[in-house]
């Protein structure tokens, strides 16, 4: 038979690669709490008319990356390929707005996204992602940022960079997007590449975005954003930057800085590594002020960012973590006996240790080699003559001392080692 394999693009985590997963989710849970945010779950499926909607019908994302299914009425659907906006859906649908001016929400998990997969980006990835809706003020996308270099660092994680901008707002972004379509215009079009010349129509700040080397050379003297901002923009921009100096968080603007997704406005940030290559992106977002009511909720301002695992977990490989052993194993020299080791591994579990039990009677020599397999601090012997004496035999598996104590104060015994 023909062996079935992984779809290209997604990944078994294992142990290893799981543990860091779970650190990552671990501190998550420990750092945003303290800033008030609180976790959301939403499905992994939505309406792809959300995603058209809340992330642009223009974007590589919905033109080429999602993976979409017709149910048995021909409605289309979608794995979710990011997560603000299933969160902006849950909001809008149960009312959240009517019960709070101020939303924290963060969420954890799986997101699908049709590419060529690399180092650090796969099909199905995994993020971590925090929203904040209801403040319009520049403190909260200040904290938003402090809350994610905390969560970062808190990690473990050195040499990165936070690069900013700011991308204005209704105001005085169309005319800025006009600017900058017809300088592109006036460019040689024969040296952009198929998708800037795509762009330049349908969203010309995806340009400035260009990863090729000749588009960002031809395009390296474009017209700056910030040059072109409202007033209300460029006060809103100062203050983040003036929260970040005074809490000695560094940056760089980035003035080539634009989001992949159309619905960010003014403040947006990236997170960047040049220790896992070309795609050094490990964490992104910004503000998305028109989000909430483009689709089809009330005029509510909102900021978020997301992480990825993947690549934090790049960034995180070959960081020492705690080792993790188990508590007993319980080794059965007898079928006899196996009935007995049953209950003493569940009365063990049930005082709080971890551990298993060995479901084969093996020879003692055979036996006490899977207790060393099993990495266990303690192995529980239990042979014939333990069964018959109602004892147990335990040895500390580091230091080889053992002793015979009654079954029933066998989890006694552990808690005095």
């Amino acid at each position: 038979m023909v062996q079935i394999q992984a779809i290209k693009g997604f990944a078994d985590h294992f142990q290893a690669s799981s543990r860091l997963f779970e650190m990552m989710e671990a501190t998550a849970r420990e750092v945003f709490p303290r800033y008030g945010f609180g976790e959301l779950r939403t499905p992994l499926m939505e309406y792809t008319d959300l995603f058209c909607r809340g992330i642009g019908t223009e974007t590589d994302v919905v033109q080429k990356e999602m993976y979409c299914i017709q149910d048995s009425k021909g409605r289309s659907m979608s794995l979710r390929p990011e997560a603000t906006a299933g969160v902006m859906r849950a909001y809008i649908e149960n009312g959240v707005h009517a019960r709070e001016a101020v939303s924290k929400f963060f969420t954890i998990g799986p997101m699908f996204r049709h590419e060529r997969p690399q180092k650090g980006r796969m099909r199905q990835f995994h993020q971590i992602n925090c929203e904040c809706l209801g403040p319009k003020e520049p403190e909260a996308d200040a904290e938003i940022i402090c809350m994610m270099m905390e969560f970062l660092g808190r990690l473990g994680l050195k040499n990165l960079t936070l690069q900013i901008n700011s991308l204005g707002c209704s105001t005085c972004r169309p005319q800025y997007r006009k600017t900058l379509h017809d300088w592109l215009a006036a460019l040689d079009q024969d040296r952009l590449c198929p998708d800037c010349k795509r762009r330049m129509e349908t969203n010309p700040l995806r340009v400035l975005d260009c990863k090729i080397p000749t588009c960002k050379e031809l395009t390296a003297e474009a017209p700056v954003i910030l040059e072109n901002q409202c007033p209300d923009c460029k006060a809103h921009f100062d203050a983040v930057l003036r929260h970040l100096d005074a809490e000695g968080v560094p940056y760089q603007i980035n003035h080539r800085l634009v989001r992949g997704l159309d619905y960010y406005t003014r403040t947006t940030w990236e997170v960047v590594s040049n220790e896992i290559g070309s795609q050094g992106s490990v964490a992104g977002g910004g503000r998305y002020d028109g989000l909430v009511e483009q689709l089809g909720g009330p005029a509510v301002p909102g900021i978020g960012f997301a992480c990825g695992m993947e690549r934090l977990g790049l960034l995180l490989e070959g960081r020492e973590m705690p080792e993790v052993r188990p508590d007993f194993y319980v080794a059965v020299l007898d079928d006899a006996c196996r009935d007995a080791a049953f209950g003493l591994a569940q009365n063990l579990r049930r005082a709080g240790f971890a551990g298993t039990m060995g479901y084969e009677s093996r020879s003692m020599k055979a036996t006490m080699r899977q207790a060393g397999k099993s990495n266990a601090r303690f192995t529980l012997i239990i042979g014939g003559n333990e069964f018959a004496s109602g004892t147990v035999i335990i040895k500390n598996m580091e230091s080889g001392e053992q002793r015979e104590v009654p079954m029933a104060e066998a989890a006694e015994s552990l808690k005095s080692e």
